[in-house]
């Protein structure tokens, strides 16, 4: 993955700045991204979700609306109408700098932009929310102690977030303008509305009247135990990793990748990478996995690495022989849990190594046997695990040749 800091002008001219995160390779399609209400391109949860999905080819720009963050201007002279026309500047830049949108998205606050910006956004296909209000109105119980003040001179400073913001009397007013919910049936793209049942920021029911405003097609995906800000990395990870699959069916066939697609014919398997990353696309029959390397060696994370998809192999062949042979000697074996873990040790530490000197590869398999068994038969189980082809195949002499091909 690249990410690279761009600039662009809003409709009054002023600067906002932005990261621009790119997939190795072509992109198979662009996405915009909104950020949550007073918060910046620079959230953890939207570096993940933009992470995940550059993971599945999909470049992402995140971009700080007016007056936060990185761009300029004055956030007491913005409004909700202003991030739309925000965001419309986002996509007018990828359009000329890239290619049009085909995705666009936003987090709470920013996801009702996206969808009150999404029908003047017409390469767009698929549109999706997380967390988000179903009308801008939401967030104006923000400002309940100090709607008095701004009513009464017109400005005031509030507390947003733990951080303070002078907002004027006219960011109240341009809330009550618009009426989303009534206009939802009119979006004509598909759309993904993404809520944790327990936000307790953003009730679940905004979720509910958005998805059920919308007409075809539409998706809900609940976010389960995460909090408002997806502050936990995993809920973050999952909700880009949920948006770039959903997305992906929608998208045509001229935004996929101009690279040849990769097949693995015979019973191969094949893997792609380039050069710019560690993220490699494999496909094993008609199956297509992701491998990576994790953040502290230069990768993304996009994936399980090498020795991990090699761990997991002895992992599954382990547990497949027992079953094989649990259900060949009736033995009333419920379930096998296989765990194994990689390392290298040095030869000199190793008793039972046929290397003295150097560095070996050690994989610690550990088995948890579930069902009615004896001594004598988890004993026995333990023995056959040593026979798993690929534990064989690791033991036995490997020879592995390689040519060259193509141009």
């Amino acid at each position: 993955m690249q990410s690279k800091n761009i600039e662009f002008l809003n409709g009054s001219g002023e600067k906002l700045a932005g990261i621009l995160d790119l997939p190795a390779g072509e992109p198979r399609a662009f996405a915009l991204f909104a950020h949550c209400f007073t918060c910046s391109k620079n959230l953890k949860a939207a570096t993940n979700i933009s992470r995940s999905m550059t993971a599945a080819g999909i470049a992402v720009l995140r971009f700080d609306f007016t007056g936060l963050g990185q761009s300029a201007g004055a956030f007491e002279d913005t409004n909700f109408s202003s991030n739309v026309d925000d965001l419309r500047s986002a996509a007018r830049w990828l359009e000329q700098e890239h290619r049009a949108p085909e995705i666009i998205f936003g987090h709470s606050l920013g996801g009702t932009a996206v969808l009150q910006a999404a029908p003047d956004m017409p390469s767009a296909v698929a549109v999706a929310t997380i967390g988000s209000p179903s009308a801008p109105a939401h967030v104006a119980h923000m400002f309940s102690d100090s709607e008095a003040a701004l009513r009464e001179h017109g400005i005031a400073e509030v507390q947003l977030g733990g951080r303070p913001f002078c907002v004027k009397e006219q960011f109240l007013d341009d809330l009550q303008r618009h009426d989303l919910v009534g206009s939802l049936s009119g979006l004509r793209k598909a759309l993904l509305v993404m809520h944790s049942p327990v936000d307790a920021i953003v009730d679940v029911e905004n979720a509910s009247q958005l998805f059920m405003a919308a007409r075809h097609p539409k998706s809900f995906v609940s976010l389960d135990t995460s909090d408002h800000l997806l502050s936990a990395e995993d809920d973050s990870r999952y909700a880009g990793l949920v948006l770039a699959s959903w997305a992906g069916r929608y998208l045509s066939a001229a935004a996929e990748s101009a690279e040849p697609p990769l097949v693995a014919a015979g019973g191969s398997v094949a893997a792609r990478t380039f050069i710019d990353g560690f993220r490699s696309d494999v496909v094993a029959g008609n199956h297509a996995f992701i491998a990576d390397e994790p953040l502290a060696v230069g990768g993304t994370d996009a994936g399980p690495s090498p020795y991990d998809f090699l761990s997991a192999a002895l992992a599954t062949c382990t547990t497949m022989t027992l079953k094989m042979y649990a259900g060949l000697k009736k033995i009333k074996l419920r379930s096998v849990t296989v765990t194994v873990r990689h390392g290298k040790v040095h030869a000199d530490d190793c008793a039972d190594c046929e290397s003295s000197s150097g560095k070996i590869d050690e994989f610690e398999r550990t088995l948890t046997l579930d069902g009615e068994l004896t001594d004598e038969q988890r004993q026995r189980l333990l023995e056959i695990a040593d026979r798993c082809p690929v534990h064989k195949t690791l033991h036995g002499e490997v020879k592995v040749r390689t040519t060259l091909t193509g141009p």
